[in-house]
């Protein structure tokens, strides 16, 4: 009804609802994070928070693409972009431990 111009109370428009026999959509719950959330540790120095950054784009040709950019937080240095089709938890794993062998392990690692 906002839509279509018409400013009615929230209450109002719930009667009409039921009047008329029609169902009200339920919000759905609000997601709340996994697990305890640890602090975040301020990167005062190379190597010590790195971030992950997933994004996803579509070609020209409609085929979806994912990216994955791990950035040290202090230098905000690009460690490295991974560009595919799909990404799986065990590819991202291995490109992690592919790159601490490279630069060593960091305290903190955040996405």
């Amino acid at each position: 009804m906002k839509k279509r111009g018409f400013k009615i109370n929230h209450e109002k428009l719930f009667r009409l609802y039921q009047e008329m026999g029609l169902k009200v959509r339920k919000r759905g719950a609000r997601r709340r994070g996994v697990g305890i959330r640890l602090a975040r540790i301020k990167a005062s120095q190379i190597n010590k928070v790195w971030s992950l950054d997933f994004m996803s784009d579509r070609l020209a040709n409609g085929k979806k693409i994912r990216l994955l950019n791990i950035v040290d937080e202090f230098t905000r240095e690009s460690l490295k972009m991974i560009v595919d089709t799909s990404l799986s938890g065990l590819r991202v794993v291995r490109e992690l431990e592919e790159l601490i062998k490279y630069r060593g392990y960091p305290r903190q690692i955040i996405s």
